[in-house]
């Protein structure tokens, strides 16, 4: 049997018994160290982790940023694959990164193509493929900007890119989408609030307009029917939407009634 690759792979878990073991039934026996960091989770999540990894720990999320600086601090190893619970390694992006770091690169980090699902279907367009993200990295090279949302890679050194994909089966439908899209507003508008940052009815307006040109027609969403114009739909509610709940936010402070 080939040995293991000296890599850790760091998954965050917050009630993802329906995805978890699939995502580390995809790297288990492939790397030498899987360290699940979870959100104190109601569900199985912790016990069917436990089939694969004997280092699951248990850290309720404060800020998302810190939560993944913490979590990738534990790794025994130089090198860290950062996956999401609903998130696969492909066998093709398997062997991509085993012979990457067999060969000792000059790079720092890479940043992996998401092949994105709605449900069964892969969504090709829209932005949404290859839409690669910096995933694999040297754990003293890296960090995450300390944010609730949408938080900023730093990598120190040069950066490549892989070409092979991770699998993500994140959204089951277009309700869960939405679900998404309401969780990731209230996340916008915090952080709007706590960065201070004066955001108009008329600045949310012209970027509602201007994600929805650009996801549908720059970025051809129309090509995936249905689903693109949804995506496109969604991606412009999320401006007018986050600046809904930023003004109620706003009100709440000032102890307006």
């Amino acid at each position: 049997m080939a040995d293991k690759l000296a890599l850790t792979v760091v998954v965050l878990t917050k009630n993802e018994q329906d995805n978890i073991a699939e995502c580390l039934n995809s790297v288990f026996g492939w790397t030498d160290e899987i360290i699940v960091v979870d959100d104190e989770s109601s569900d199985k999540t912790r016990e069917i982790a436990n089939n694969f990894t004997d280092k699951v720990f248990i850290r309720k999320m404060d800020v998302e940023g810190i939560q993944r600086n913490w979590a990738y601090s534990q790794a025994k190893n130089e090198w860290v694959l950062s996956l999401d619970a609903d998130e696969m390694v492909s066998a093709q992006l398997q062997e991509e990164i085993s012979l990457v770091l067999k060969n000792n690169t000059m790079y720092n980090g890479f940043s992996i193509p998401l092949r994105n699902y709605i449900g069964n279907y892969w969504v090709k367009h829209s932005g949404w493929y290859p839409a690669s993200k910096l995933r694999l990295f040297k754990k003293d090279k890296f960090q995450y900007e300390e944010v609730e949302v949408h938080p900023r890679a730093f990598l120190e050194g040069k950066e490549s890119r892989l070409t092979k994909d991770i699998i993500h089966k994140g959204y089951p439908n277009l309700e869960h989408f939405f679900a998404s899209l309401n969780r990731q507003t209230t996340l916008e508008a915090k952080k709007w609030i706590t960065t201070n940052r004066h955001m108009s009815l008329g600045r949310a307006i012209w970027r509602t307009i201007d994600r929805f040109i650009r996801s549908f027609f720059v970025k051809k969403g129309y090509k995936d029917g249905f689903v693109g114009f949804m995506i496109a739909f969604f991606a412009s509610l999320y401006q007018v939407i986050s600046f809904v709940k930023y003004r109620e936010m706003q009100s709440y402070l000032k102890g307006d009634d």
